[in-house]
């Protein structure tokens, strides 16, 4: 039996792809599956062929290792899907999927509680390190990081990347002003600098439109958004977007711009580029990994988001951004299930 070990995974890049694979996984496999939630997503729904299993749990270090004692000798492979090796030795194949870059490398001017947290946690992935034989991640760069962060060799580190085919709109008119950041707000996806790089371009140019994706539980950020546009500056926030609604989200508008300080894959590069967007993106190595740019600025400095937006708007000869990610689900399904 297979282990999709999916506790700490409950929402944004890394539940899309655990959806993804899932789904691939009921559509192509024979061998049986158990799959490990965590119990914020009990109220999803999986359709799960009646040979496998589920089970979901608290997302806690105690609740795991429970699991893993009552079951050491069940399975024949595991997959890990966040980050975290198993609490303890199983006599069996084992991959962690490896997708957060913040456990690498802790961006510059994050905040000191965020900081902390993540420090330890890369202490407790350190220590159960010998507790998985592979490492699956999405691009080089996380492979060279994780290679030397951990001491690993590289023959353990399989660069693998998938993502979901996003859903094709009908062709529609590009807004040619349109900004598009599909994110959550989580403090490295650098929402407060990109809204005052626009907000400094709008008092300027007078164009433009800024669409985003906050959702009104993170209110701090939500009410200074709401205070922009009650200050009539042309931002659009429309919350929390179904996936299947962002295939048309995307073909509305001309170009994404992709501030985040920090990315594991870029998985809204990749869903933009699918959509025909031209990227507008933070000058750091995980846009290089996934696209060639339209343009790139410094994540860091307001003028630079800024002047982007002034060379997206006037500059007639810019170069149409072009992918460079090639999806390998059907590689990490034979891995799995071979």
């Amino acid at each position: 039996m297979i282990l999709i070990d999916a506790v700490y995974i409950h929402e944004t890049g890394g539940k899309v792809l655990l959806d993804y694979l899932i789904a691939e996984l009921e559509k192509s496999n024979n061998k049986q599956i158990f799959y490990l939630f965590d119990d914020r997503i009990s109220a999803d729904f999986y359709a799960l062929k009646s040979s496998n299993q589920s089970l979901f749990i608290k997302a806690s270090y105690i609740k795991r290792l429970n699991f893993y004692l009552q079951n050491k000798t069940r399975f024949s492979k595991v997959l890990c899907f966040a980050n975290v090796p198993p609490p303890i030795e199983l006599n069996a194949e084992i991959y962690t999927f490896f997708h957060q870059y913040i456990y690498l490398k802790i961006p510059k001017k994050y905040p000191i509680k965020n900081s902390v947290i993540y420090y330890l946690k890369t202490k407790v992935i350190k220590f159960l390190k010998s507790n998985t034989d592979f490492w699956i991640v999405q691009n080089e760069n996380i492979k060279s990081l994780l290679k030397v962060k951990f001491d690993l060799s590289e023959n353990r580190i399989f660069t693998l990347p998938f993502y979901p085919p996003i859903n094709a709109a009908p062709s529609l008119k590009r807004n040619p002003v349109g900004f598009l950041y599909v994110s959550n707000p989580f403090p490295h996806k650098n929402h407060y600098r990109l809204i005052d790089a626009f907000c400094q371009f709008y008092d300027q140019e007078k164009k433009g439109e800024l669409i985003l994706t906050v959702d009104k539980s993170y209110k701090l950020l939500w009410d200074y958004i709401e205070n922009k546009i009650i200050e009539n500056y042309p931002i659009k926030n429309l919350g929390f977007v179904k996936r299947e609604d962002l295939g048309r989200l995307y073909q509305e508008n001309k170009f994404l711009i992709f501030p985040s300080l920090t990315e594991s894959f870029g998985l809204g590069i990749v869903e933009a580029l699918d959509s025909g967007c031209d990227i507008l993106a933070a000058d750091m190595s995980y846009t290089y990994e996934v696209c060639k740019p339209t343009l790139v600025f410094d994540p860091y400095d307001i003028k630079s988001i800024k002047n982007v937006f002034i060379r997206a708007v006037y500059d007639k000869n810019l170069e149409h951004s072009n992918s460079k990610v090639q999806n390998k689900i059907k590689e990490l399904i034979e891995l799995l299930t071979v």
